[in-house]
């Protein structure tokens, strides 16, 4: 009789062991997921600084073009110049 609940506890322990593998499983799994997200995430930081940069270069550039047209346009008299 003493043989029964022996079996039965050690049925139950595999059982509970086998679970507790499935889980550490999961989480490993879960934490390579998470990493790769954070990877994707900081490129995606990255890419949007690129295109930061990028836009400020082109405004520069804009506005340097917009002070060489006024320049322009003020030498040949195309701007008429408001009288108060």
């Amino acid at each position: 009789m003493s043989e029964e609940p022996d079996n039965l506890v050690l049925v139950y322990l595999r059982r509970i062991d086998g679970k507790i593998d499935r889980l550490i499983e999961d989480v490993q799994d879960l934490k390579h997921r998470v990493t790769s997200l954070e990877g994707q995430v900081a490129g995606l930081r990255s890419e949007t600084a690129s295109i930061r940069a990028d836009m400020a270069a082109m405004s520069l550039r804009i506005d340097r073009i917009e002070t060489r047209l006024d320049r322009i346009e003020r030498r040949f008299d195309f701007i008429s110049v408001p009288t108060s």
